[in-house]
């Protein structure tokens, strides 16, 4: 069993997958031209790959459709994928999604509103119409940030890719990981090189295994130790790490 150095390819995954998965985050900001980044009430990107943004109806995101020339306006969707547990350094990676608002047509609010709840429940959507204003961002640009290394991805090729199968429980398991578990961090650290005053602390888990934050006075570094294969879906996780630990507590692989 071997970890792989820490990168921007330390994900495994391709960039649009790894940019699905980014926006599954709800912590996101709004920016219009002219006007300060103002956080949405919720945003979403439905399993078809349309982005929809809620926003308050009185805010200016709402403001500016209602006075502005012309139906849309271009703006750019921020999301920030930031790890589930305490870390130095807990921004994992940073979305970019740009291209232009125009409000979700009265006729159509009930479909976009099941799409949206469908991918994230969200208690706010049954004020839209309201107190809230659901719209659609129809996409120009996709740039997703890891570490120092920015990525571009197509438009199409983010709404044709899927999230990471665990992104939905993947914070719940970490957590839980990280609180009860100090065996099993144990085992995941014993395959990790530590130097002098560097700490070990779990970064993230996707369908290729786990990924560990070591954190040293100076900076940072990012290490994954694998799975024996890619999972499928959530229920493959406890055997999966069942199997993973016991490869690690066998020694290293011949």
């Amino acid at each position: 069993m071997t970890t792989c150095p820490g990168s921007p390819a330390l994900s495994l995954a391709g960039a649009a997958e790894r940019a699905r998965t980014a926006a599954t985050r709800s912590a996101a900001a709004v920016c219009l031209p002219g006007r300060s980044p103002g956080r949405p009430l919720a945003h979403a990107t439905t399993r078809d790959g349309q982005v929809l943004v809620l926003v308050p109806a009185d805010g200016d995101v709402a403001a500016a459709l209602d006075r502005g020339p012309d139906p849309d306006v271009s703006a750019l969707l921020m999301v920030s994928d930031r790890a589930p547990v305490p870390l130095r350094d807990p921004v994992r990676a940073t979305l970019w999604l740009s291209g232009w608002l125009t409000p979700v047509r009265p006729a159509d609010r009930t479909a976009a509103a099941l799409a949206f709840a469908e991918v994230r429940p969200e208690g706010a959507l049954l004020d839209v119409g309201g107190a809230a204003t659901l719209l659609r961002l129809d996409l120009a640009e996709v740039v997703l940030r890891e570490g120092a290394a920015c990525t571009e991805v197509s438009p199409a090729g983010f709404a044709a890719a899927r999230p990471d199968p665990l992104a939905a429980v993947e914070a719940r398991m970490l957590q839980h990981l990280d609180r009860d578990h100090p065996d099993v961090l144990a085992a995941l650290r014993s395959r990790v090189a530590v130097g002098p005053g560097e700490t070990v602390r779990p970064l993230g888990v996707d369908r290729f295994g786990y990924r560990l934050r070591v954190e040293r006075p100076g900076g940072h570094r990012d290490v994954r130790v694998p799975f024996p294969r890619p999972l499928a879906c959530p229920g493959q996780l406890p055997a999966a790490t069942a199997q993973l630990l016991c490869a690690l507590r066998a020694g290293p692989a011949s």
